[in-house]
């Protein structure tokens, strides 16, 4: 069982199996919703994830088409990337675990739109898409 929560602990929740593999996404919307160079996330099924405490402070953003951004109305921790064209399934944003999630980010992605100021200076594989 994993365990997370926003930075202000409005909202908890747990995840109960194993995450996806996680990556690294350096899309301009990713840099903005995470106030950094990348958003790291891991893929979680909906069935394993539950919301412990605070439901009613998730908000929702239409980022765009078929793409919903969840984040805590308090604090404003970025939580979810949630595509409708993979609805058994959701991005989790990494760093709202309490706990070591298990996996390490495989690739980095998007990085045709990273910010100029950052280098990667990993060994990961590097997609200019989605990968």
């Amino acid at each position: 069982m994993l365990h997370g929560s926003c930075l202000c602990g409005a909202i908890r929740y747990e995840i109960d199996g194993r995450l996806g593999a996680a990556g690294h996404c350096h899309c301009t919307m990713c840099r903005k919703a995470h106030g950094a160079a990348f958003g790291t996330y891991s893929r979680v099924k909906r069935d394993a994830f539950r919301v412990v405490s605070g439901a009613g402070h998730i908000k929702t953003f239409a980022s765009s088409q078929g793409i919903t951004r969840t984040f805590c109305d308090t604090c404003g921790s970025t939580l979810q990337y949630i595509s409708a064209s993979k609805p058994e399934s959701f991005a989790l944003a990494l760093g709202t675990l309490d706990d070591d999630p298990g996996v390490r980010p495989v690739n980095h992605i998007f990085v045709g739109s990273k910010a100029p100021w950052y280098e990667i200076t990993d060994d990961l594989p590097q997609h200019l898409d989605g990968g």
